[in-house]
């Protein structure tokens, strides 16, 4: 099968710049690219639709090459943005690339003619602006840029001159990839369309090449929130940002009316076996959903943490027996007796502190669980914050040490997120 029906099949596919000339491109060995920008030093859920294309195309035989922003990191992608980014200095843009190449190596084979990682910045950077100009953007429309959608959207609340240059410095990216790497194909996400567009056109004025371009749908959930956007932030690949076990329980949380559609986007299961979704609803869900969070905790953090997170999670929430015909590729530990480490969030208190009185509204912020105190009070009032499965009734309650059961207490918000504090 060609790649490009694996990733219809599975909805990577919003737009195409000639479906039939790029079916033909991918019909032998070819290279593609995706470009991060390198905002921080972690990508995010969000990014994993573009990360899961490249490796769909190294498993179907062709050239991944994941392209890093620094050059074009320095002016900011105007792109789905109603105000201009905050500019980064060089020194922000080279640590944020060190931590997204680390995290792109547990996707992708970088290995001796695998997958290739690089940093527009070798290249853009000792740009001649005179000789750019006469050489580059003697090829471009104002005209055409400014009916570009991710211009008309600025355009009311104010495009920069730096801004607009983005498109050409894009365009360029593509057609310095074809000229050195052979690379005809870009991909990227549904408000690259015009940048993508530019960059073929380039190709064809100045090499006289076909070259091809491919968007992937904007994700949203079911209720309409972006995909990886919870109410405390966003969903991180890191650790550091989000814990294993709070980026397997956000996977656990998904819509009933997603799993599905997760599925295919955010696993390699086979297609035929999730399928079989359709044929379930309600709670018998769950263990889809499951599987879903361990395959996509796997994927980004590894088997053994995926391990981890689900059984902590299974002692915290309750086993729930996967019988084998449901998704049976997936390696999702299947007998509920297993044990392991505790991986949920911990925080430390000293005896002094509690000695001292800290009330159970400064608890929840500190542990993260509400993002200040008046939500803090809120969850209260509404009856949604849990000590060890016990109801907190008074937003005055303070934490007590005849509340900790071996040294520690399970603090919930809701019934989904949840945080232990130990004794110190």
């Amino acid at each position: 099968m060609n790649v490009l029906d694996e990733l219809r099949e599975r909805g990577f596919i919003e737009q195409v710049t000639d479906e039939e000339g790029l079916r033909e491109y991918l019909s032998r060995p070819s290279t593609c690219y995706v470009g991060f920008d390198p905002t921080a030093d972690s990508l995010h859920v969000g990014s994993l639709i573009p990360i899961l294309s490249l490796v769909h195309m190294q498993r179907y035989g062709h050239r991944p090459i994941a392209i890093i922003g620094g050059g074009t990191g320095l002016i900011g992608d105007p792109s789905g943005r109603t105000e201009m980014r905050k500019l980064l200095t060089v020194e922000d843009i080279e640590r944020n690339s060190q931590g997204i190449k680390k995290q792109l190596e547990k996707f992708l084979d970088f290995g001796e003619g695998k997958a290739i990682f690089l940093n527009n910045a070798e290249w853009l950077v000792p740009l001649n602006y005179i000789e750019f100009l006469r050489d580059i953007g003697c090829h471009f429309s104002v005209n055409r840029m400014l009916a570009a959608e991710s211009y008309k959207q600025r355009l009311e609340q104010g495009l920069t001159f730096i801004e607009f240059n983005y498109m050409l410095l894009q365009a360029y990216d593509f057609y310095y990839l074809a000229k050195e790497y052979g690379c005809l194909l870009q991909m990227g996400g549904s408000d690259q369309w015009g940048n993508i567009i530019a960059g073929v056109e380039l190709i064809r004025r100045k090499l006289g090449k076909t070259a091809f371009g491919m968007t992937f749908p904007l994700i949203t959930t079911a209720s309409g929130t972006k995909m990886g956007k919870t109410a405390q932030g966003a969903v991180w690949l890191s650790e550091e940002k989000t814990s294993v076990f709070d980026f397997y329980q956000y996977w656990v949380n998904t819509d009933d009316r997603d799993v599905e559609r997760f599925l295919k986007f955010f696993t390699f299961l086979p297609l035929e076996e999730i399928q079989k979704v359709k044929e379930f609803e309600g709670e018998q869900l769950n263990p889809f959903k499951r599987i879903l969070a361990y395959e996509v905790t796997a994927l980004v953090h590894g088997h053994e943490k995926a391990r981890e997170a689900y059984l902590s999670a299974c002692r915290t929430f309750g086993f729930i027996e996967i019988p084998s015909e449901i998704l049976p590729s997936s390696k999702i530990p299947r007998l509920v007796h297993e044990t392991a480490g505790d991986i949920i969030p911990v925080t430390v208190l000293s005896k002094e502190r509690i000695d001292e009185g800290i009330s159970f509204v400064d608890l929840l912020v500190e542990t993260g669980l509400c993002a200040s105190k008046s939500a803090a009070r809120r969850l209260i009032e509404q009856g949604g914050a849990y000590v060890n499965n016990e109801r907190i009734s008074d937003v005055h309650e303070k934490v007590r040490l005849d509340l900790f059961h071996d040294g520690s207490l399970l603090l919930k918000a809701g019934k989904k997120r949840v945080h232990r504090v130990r004794i110190e």
